[in-house]
C-alpha cells in the first residue's frame, strides 16, 4: 500500500508565501518523477511543476519565476514553495508521484495525494 500525504496549504494574501509539502509512504521501491497539479473551481487538472528523480524541473508558464518544487530522495518528499502568491492561484493542490513498488517495471503505478486547499486573497 502506498500512500502519498500532502500538508502546508492555507489561506494568505496575495504577495504571501506558502510552501507545501508531501511524503510518500508504504511499499516504496523507487520514485521516477514526482510533480504538483492544481484545480480551480470549474476547471480542469493542471500540472503546476514536476520533478524527476536526477533533479530536472519542469513549470508551467503562469508559475514560472515564482514557484520552485523540490524533493529530497532520501525521504521519498517533494515540496513547492510558492512565492508572490495571487489570486489565481487559488486551487486545491494534489501531489503526484511516478512510483514502482518492486524491481519490476511492470509495478509502476502513478499515485495521488488527497490534495491540499490554497486559497490567495486580494
Amino acid at each position: 500500500q502506498v500512500q502519498l500525504v500532502e500538508s502546508g496549504g492555507g489561506l494568505v494574501q496575495a504577495g504571501e508565501a506558502l510552501r507545501l509539502s508531501c511524503a510518500g509512504s508504504g511499499s516504496i521501491f523507487s520514485i521516477n518523477v514526482m510533480g504538483w497539479y492544481r484545480q480551480a473551481p470549474g476547471k480542469q487538472r493542471e500540472l503546476v511543476a514536476q520533478i524527476t528523480s536526477g533533479g530536472s524541473t519542469n513549470y508551467a508558464d503562469s508559475v514560472k519565476g515564482r514557484f520552485t518544487i523540490s524533493r529530497d530522495n532520501a525521504k521519498n518528499t517533494v515540496y513547492l514553495q510558492m512565492n508572490s502568491l495571487k489570486p489565481e492561484d487559488t486551487a486545491v493542490y494534489y501531489c503526484n508521484a511516478e512510483i514502482r513498488t518492486t524491481w519490476r517495471a511492470s509495478s509502476r503505478s502513478d499515485y495521488w495525494g488527497q490534495g491540499t486547499q490554497v486559497t490567495v486573497s486580494s
